[in-house]
Order: structure tokens, then C-alpha cells, then sequence
């Protein structure tokens, strides 16, 4: 019989790949664009300490922190819109794929409901941006091309392309809740309405949050969409700019901006934190008080 110790030495065998590829090209570069954001880069001379400064540019220069406001704004209204539409259209197909109405075409749904998930994401640009265009698309307006639209139509292009990815984590809950608990509701006289809310809905709950906060840290992240459809200056009037394009244009330099590598490590630190802090705050005030059903 093996040890306890000789089990974790095992365990650890096992793990240590993995650890190791996660430090080298996660915590690493993470870490080193911490460091750099507090320092200038002065080329030959090497770099020097400056504290806060970047961050202090960030925030406080007219221009660049109008940027920064603009694209946190827009981040936000990118988020909202995935998590008003996205989720709660996941959770009724979730919903609609277990109720045992679909019979046999059940598993036909739900790979045809998948299967924009799996596009790339160059591809879910091109074929809508067909699609929406005002000289031989669908729509006779300029969708992107105008700043009241641009971003709502962006986001509810991602939303048709990522809409299966909570449905099938919501539907593998559902398919959890035990059929004792909905027969003995129907035995009560409860209807399907009444059952899913009162019953099924409170026992995903912690799966349903987990999904909201997963969206929060996706759409946090967000850039290959917008940068597919608008490049790295998303207009019109960078109304369309997110977290994660103004970090690729400070950082890289574009569209007329000079690379900053130093604000642009300031800027991928303000992302990791924003992102860190509200995850945080949501697992220990909401998740936790959440209680799955255990048999």
C-alpha cells in the first residue's frame, strides 16, 4: 500500500508539467508587466524607476485617460449587453433542451446551437459584416459605421457566436436536478413554469453565477472580435474601443500611436486588477452563499 507521503509525492510528479508550463507563460509575463509599469524604458541607458507615473499618465493626462475612460465605458457596455442577452438566451435553451418537448431531435439542437461557438472568429466577422452591409446585405444601415450602433452590433455579433457555451454548461445542471424533486412538484400540481423557477432554477443557481461571472472575465478580455471587424483604432470615433484593443495600441503602437510598452504594461495591470478585484468581491459576497444540491 502506498504511503500518504509517497501519494503526494506522486501527485506532485504529475502536476509539476503542467505548474510548469502555467508559471512560464502565465504568472511570469503577468508578473513582468507589473514590474515594467513602473518603470520608463530609456532604450540604451536602461530603465528607470518611476513609481506611480504611468499610472498617474494613465489617469490624468487629457488624452490618454480620455482613451482609457472610453474604452473602460465601452468594456462595461460590452459586458452588460452579454450578460442581459447571452445568458438568460443560454438558460431558456437550456431550459427548452430539457423539458422533453424536443423528443428525439433534442441532440440535433444542440449541436446546431453549438456550431457558431466553434468558428473562428475572423470568419464570424467576415460572414456578418456580409451580412450587415448597406450596399448588398440585409440592412440598408450602416450598422458599424455609425457610433450609436457600432457597439451594440458588435456585441450581439458575439453574443450569436457564444450563446452555446452557457447554454451547455446550464443545460448539464439542469440535467442534475434530480426527477424526484420535479415529480413530486407535478404530483403537487405545479406546471412547468412554476416548476423550472421554484425548483430547478434555485438549484443552478451557483452554476448560473459562475456563468455571469465567467462572462464578466471574458468580455474583460475581449479584443479578437473588435479587432476583426475595426482593427486596432475601433471607430467610428473609437466607439467601439475595449479594455483590450486600447492595451494592444498603447503596447504595439498603431493607427498614428507610438508603442509605450511601460504605459501599456500599466494598462494590462489595471485590466488584471479590474478583472481580480471584481471576481474576488463576487466569490466571497455572492458564490459562496450559494449552496448546490447534494443528494
Amino acid at each position: 500500500m502506498i504511503s500518504p507521503a509517497a501519494a503526494h509525492r506522486n501527485l506532485l510528479l504529475f502536476v509539476l508539467p503542467a505548474l510548469a508550463v502555467y508559471l512560464v507563460f502565465a504568472v511570469l509575463p503577468l508578473a513582468t508587466s507589473i514590474v515594467m509599469s513602473f518603470f520608463q524604458t530609456n532604450g540604451a541607458s536602461g530603465d528607470t524607476f518611476v513609481g506611480l507615473a504611468n499610472y498617474q499618465r494613465l489617469f490624468t493626462h487629457p488624452t490618454i485617460s480620455a482613451r482609457f475612460w472610453n474604452a473602460l465605458l465601452n468594456n462595461m457596455q460590452y459586458f452588460a449587453i452579454h450578460l442581459i442577452v447571452e445568458v438568460p438566451m443560454g438558460l431558456l435553451l437550456a431550459a427548452l433542451l430539457t423539458s422533453g418537448k424536443l423528443a428525439r431531435s433534442e441532440g440535433i439542437y444542440r449541436t446546431l446551437l453549438f456550431i457558431p461557438a466553434t468558428l473562428s472568429v475572423v470568419i464570424v466577422g467576415f460572414v456578418w459584416r456580409l451580412i450587415i452591409n448597406p450596399l448588398w446585405g440585409l440592412v440598408g444601415f450602416p450598422l458599424l459605421g455609425t457610433e450609436s450602433t457600432a457597439l451594440t452590433t458588435i456585441s450581439l455579433m458575439s453574443v450569436w457566436q457564444y450563446f452555446g457555451i452557457p447554454m451547455v454548461f446550464l443545460y448539464s445542471a439542469l440535467l442534475a436536478v434530480p426527477n424526484e424533486l420535479v415529480e413530486a412538484a407535478n404530483i403537487d400540481g405545479a406546471g412547468g413554469w412554476t416548476t423550472f423557477w421554484k425548483i430547478k432554477f434555485p438549484l443552478i443557481a451557483p452554476q448560473f453565477g459562475l456563468i455571469a461571472i465567467l462572462t464578466y472575465i471574458w468580455t474583460f478580455n475581449g479584443f479578437d472580435l473588435v479587432f476583426a471587424l475595426n482593427g486596432s483604432a475601433p471607430g467610428p470615433n473609437y466607439s467601439t474601443d475595449i479594455l483590450g484593443t486600447y492595451f494592444y495600441r498603447t503596447f504595439f503602437g498603431s493607427s498614428g500611436q507610438l508603442a509605450d510598452l511601460d504605459l501599456g504594461a500599466a494598462v494590462a495591470t489595471v485590466i488584471f486588477l479590474t478583472v481580480l478585484l471584481v471576481t474576488a468581491a463576487y466569490f466571497w459576497l455572492i458564490q459562496r452563499r450559494l449552496k448546490s444540491y447534494s443528494v
